[in-house]
């Protein structure tokens, strides 16, 4: 009989750091990509429970790919909890705006919602050009 083994917690010191260039990618692949490194099941030590996943830094989220007719039909629904209080938003506006709003969200939905997505998420830093303020940490680059 094998015994079941669970990771070490690491602590953040000891995760490592990724970047991934968004330029010209699709945002879903971006997204599942990024989401599996965040949970840590890149790692043959995966375990649900256990969170051992590591930094991801996101540049040039500007020019992210949507494919198809998405960056006019895609729509991004903010709803303030108050009557008429629904607004949505094309993705093409979204760009312009808050272009790193788009792969935070689309991350955050590959995301299993409980309590250690929040947690996950903070690890995930997005810009939206090609400068990044964490090259002390000396990120690997992590392609798809």
């Amino acid at each position: 009989m094998t015994k079941t083994t669970l990771p070490e917690l690491p602590n953040n010191e000891s995760r490592k750091w990724y970047i991934i260039d968004a330029a010209d990618k699709p945002l879903g692949r971006l997204a599942v990509k990024v989401a599996n490194v965040l949970r840590g099941k890149d790692r043959p030590d995966f375990a649900p429970s256990v969170d051992t996943g590591a930094f991801v830094i996101v540049i040039n989220a500007q020019k992210v790919a949507l494919t198809g007719k998405k960056e006019e039909q895609k729509q991004y629904v903010d709803f303030t909890g108050w009557r008429g209080g629904l607004s949505k938003t094309p993705a093409s506006v979204i760009r312009e705006k808050n272009p790193t709003r788009l792969i935070t969200d689309a991350v955050w939905g590959m995301l299993p919602k409980n309590n250690t997505a929040t947690i996950r998420m903070t690890r995930l830093k997005v810009f939206a050009g090609a400068e990044h303020p964490h090259a002390a940490q000396k990120p690997e680059p992590l392609s798809l």
